[in-house]
């Protein structure tokens, strides 16, 4: 069984996933959690230094900044550029923090300006879900994920999601299929 930490989380789905296989597993926020389980709701940096020790972190540090679908607000030249610079400069050091807490880490973000390229990225139709979210994987300690369940049918729903005021919550959300594979194949020791 292994101690698991689902840090920027408030869907609860990889918490989930990791307590449905049998780990032990809390997700933290500074915002609470959507569904009931296991949440610390405060400072990621702050948990990671108090609640520890860690086998294992799966992070989703916030992405509206980082990632290449916002160019047209965070870009170059763009009226917010100065917060992208800011959200690279807390995500490298988030990286950097999550390393030295745990000997397992993935972190998590969709394509995106991050200057550290991603060790893989994954597709949700790798995972049984019929749509597209290239997402890529930041990993320490970890070997890539494998596909479980290749399908037909790629649609890009979340890219086309009218605007709402749940959008980004429901654009964050991570895919149940991935959310199990990674505790199916990264919950062990």
């Amino acid at each position: 069984m292994a101690r698991v930490l689902v840090a920027c989380e408030v869907s609860g789905v990889v918490r989930d996933a990791f307590l449905a296989a049998g780990h032990e597993a809390v997700s933290c926020d500074l915002l609470p959690t959507d569904t009931p389980g296991p949440h610390l709701q405060g400072d990621v940096l702050q948990v990671l230094d108090t609640e520890g020790p860690w086998d294992l972190v799966i992070a989703h540090p916030p992405c509206t900044a980082l990632a290449v679908s916002g160019n047209r607000w965070y870009g170059k030249g763009q009226p917010k550029h100065a917060e992208r610079l800011e959200a690279v400069r807390w995500t490298l050091a988030l990286w950097e923090k999550l390393k030295q807490a745990a000997p397992r880490v993935c972190m998590e973000n969709p394509v995106g300006v991050l200057p550290v390229p991603a060790t893989q990225y994954v597709q949700p139709w790798q995972f049984g879900h019929g749509e597209t979210k290239k997402t890529g994987l930041w990993l320490h300690g970890l070997e890539p994920l494998v596909p479980t369940d290749v399908v037909e049918g790629r649609e890009q729903r979340i890219w086309r999601l009218p605007p709402s005021e749940d959008r980004a919550k429901v654009r964050s959300k991570t895919y149940a299929g991935i959310a199990q594979a990674m505790a199916s194949q990264w919950g062990g020791k």
